[in-house]
């Protein structure tokens, strides 16, 4: 795990090593264990490559990045892991390439060389790198399929930059104003969207997709196209019996966490109580019988939702050491600023800061890498378990008595209900007409008071919710369809975002089990049913998968809860200091900050009830004074 950074400049700036310099310190928490840069003359121009490490696969100094191939062609720097690597050596040494480090890189870098981007989908591992091809002088970069590694950069006519984190490419941008993104803006205020495109809050700077890859030809920098590697088939291709398929889950998910416990430094795990922590924890027991095991959690403290019960249940259940970490109001108070910093853009919830507080923890205790759960939502129809989705499939496939039955039967878990069913169908179903219709008379405006919408129009933003369309080769597959979004696009990338941020702040590397392709393609290739069953049971097969590993009574859990803060009760507590951040909103020309502020007092004075819009406002406004943005 690391941090990388640079670019190309046909005419370099005069304080280029300075500038690269600037980002790299920006980095130096993502790799605080060793960092290099190279410069060469590249098609006229400049490039730089640079790069902090994270020691975990061989600290010794035969891992040092950015690393050349053996024939001087290619240079590579890396941030991410390839569980899989040690196969990929081994295929790769029969093919004649030789070795003289135990690191990924090195195998990545050999695997580059052979197969170019071809490679990508034979990766097993969490991945932002950058190839310099010295022989065609262009550069290629690539991100893992689900994008657990973040990439930013900006493209010009003459120049390309790039970095891990957006703060650091700005540095590489020095002298330039950053602009905000006022259709990213708007989306994010209103609708709650936000890194489910390839834009940035910030003007002219771009990620590059989950499971995309690009290359310049330096000598044509003038145009730049992401490519697609990789994204989810949503066809069912599997033919296995709900048994045979149990058994296939299990064995791949073993798998999974057995390559993810590869490390030459200490790990642990992340543990919320829910089934997705626990199948890892135990997991990690299953796989590793004698080994030593740490947990860290975060704790709701007089909270009656409190998972600790749970946390205790997996711990006393793999004889686990146990560590736990309590925030409360205060402490988010000293903490704010600097969360919403060091995440470089907005985000969705102060849940975002238990995360936080649960890597610091670990840190604490000497653990560089941590296993968790992120992910599992998304690849089993967890959730609310996709019921509009799943309804839609079945009157897709002509089974109308079975729609009345699912909604029935997924209406008795816990907060659920019968009519909650249907409105998730009319939501998955409706024409757009009527669906931007529903949304207007459910109170979720376009255009609520708050907002100046005049001064957006003009300035070209859609003031609309960017709904996805259905794909007819998805016909009778609508689950399959919304977890391949879900996973690439709308949910899961902004929540990785959170997670790459909050662990890399304390130099810790997050490792995701349920996100590799072997695993995705395994599970989008089952019948939906296998996922969500009949009774509305979400991760169906993943818990029939799990008996014997997982304790029964976590297994039959029907409620899901997670690193959930009591926001409300934490910002209320803040009420003064909260306010005078939202009276910047006057700095903001689209909104209207008499309104907010109007909003905000009656919310805080019971008259109003609380949602994530609250949040929305004060992350978003604070953001924009920090960011220095224009």
């Amino acid at each position: 795990m690391c941090g990388i950074t640079g670019g190309w400049w046909s005419a370099p700036p005069l304080d280029l090593e300075r500038r690269v310099a600037s980002a790299l310190h920006i980095l130096r928490l993502r790799g605080p264990n060793d960092r290099d840069c190279v410069f060469m003359e590249a098609a006229g121009g400049r490039l730089a490559l640079a790069h902090t490490r994270l020691s975990i696969i061989d600290l010794s100094e035969l891992a040092r990045q950015p690393m050349v191939s053996p024939c001087g062609r290619y240079h590579l720097i890396f941030n991410g892991e390839i569980y899989n690597y040690r196969e990929l050596r081994r295929e790769l040494q029969t093919l004649g390439y030789q070795f003289t480090s135990q690191s990924d890189t090195e195998v990545l870098l050999a695997a580059w060389q052979h197969w170019q981007h071809q490679c990508l989908t034979r990766l097993e591992g969490m991945f932002a790198f950058v190839v310099y091809d010295a022989l065609k002088r262009s550069l290629s970069a690539a991100r893992d399929a689900f994008g657990i590694k973040p990439f930013y950069y900006s493209h010009q006519y003459d120049r390309l930059l790039f970095a891990s984190e957006l703060p650091a490419l700005l540095a590489l941008r020095q002298g330039e104003s950053p602009h905000a993104n006022w259709q990213r803006s708007y989306d994010y205020l209103v609708h709650g969207d936000y890194d489910n495109t390839e834009q940035t809050f910030i003007e002219d700077i771009y990620t590059l997709r989950p499971g995309h890859w690009f290359e310049l030809e330096l000598e044509r920098p003038a145009r730049i196209t992401q490519q697609c590697w990789w994204q989810p088939d949503t066809r069912q291709h599997a033919s296995l019996s709900f048994e045979q398929a149990t058994e296939a889950v299990r064995e791949q998910f073993l798998h999974s966490v057995e390559l993810h416990l590869r490390s030459d430094v200490p790990l642990g795990a992340t543990l919320s109580g829910g089934i997705d922590s626990s199948a890892i924890v135990c997991a990690m027991r299953h796989l590793q019988p004698d080994q030593p095991l740490h947990t860290f959690s975060y704790i709701a403290a007089d909270d009656p939702r409190s998972e600790e019960p749970w946390v205790d249940r997996i711990n006393s259940y793999v004889g686990a050491t146990a560590h736990k970490v309590v925030a409360n109001r205060s402490e988010l108070a000293d903490d704010l600023e600097h969360l919403i910093s060091l995440q470089g853009e907005p985000f969705m919830s102060t849940s975002a800061y238990a995360q936080y507080r649960v890597y610091k923890l670990a840190r604490e205790h000497g653990i560089t890498v941590t296993l968790e759960g992120q992910g599992a939502d998304e690849l089993l129809a967890g959730y609310a378990g996709f019921p509009g989705e799943r309804m839609l499939s079945m009157l897709e496939q002509g089974q109308l008595l079975d729609v009345q039955r699912f909604a029935y039967h997924w209406s008795r878990w816990p907060g659920r209900s019968y009519g909650r069913a249907w409105q998730y169908l009319a939501a998955a179903a409706l024409p757009d007409r009527l669906f931007h219709l529903a949304r207007r008379y459910s109170g979720r405006s376009p255009t609520p008071p708050w907002l100046r919408p005049d001064i957006l129009r003009e300035a070209n933003v859609d003031l609309r919710y960017s709904r996805y369309r259905r794909s007819p080769e998805a016909h009778g597959r609508r689950v399959m369809e919304s977890m391949a979004q879900a996973l690439q696009q709308r949910f899961l990338p902004g929540y990785l975002r959170e997670g790459d941020r909050n662990s890399m702040q304390f130099s810790v590397e997050s490792r995701l089990p349920f996100l590799t392709l072997p695993m995705a393609q395994l599970l989008m290739s089952l019948p939906e049913h296998y996922l969500i069953s009949p009774r509305g049971e979400t991760k169906h097969i993943f818990r029939a998968a799990m008996q014997g590993i997982i304790p029964d009574d976590v297994l039959e859990r029907r409620d899901k809860i997670g690193f959930e803060t009591p926001e409300f009760a934490w910002l209320q507590g803040m009420t003064p200091t909260v306010r005078g951040w939202l009276a910047h909103a006057e700095n903001i020309p689209f909104l209207d900050h008499q309104q907010v502020l109007r909003q905000f007092d009656a919310v805080m004075a019971g008259q109003r009830p609380c949602s994530s819009q609250l949040w929305r406002w004060i992350n978003f406004i604070k953001w924009h004074e920090m960011s220095g943005v224009q």
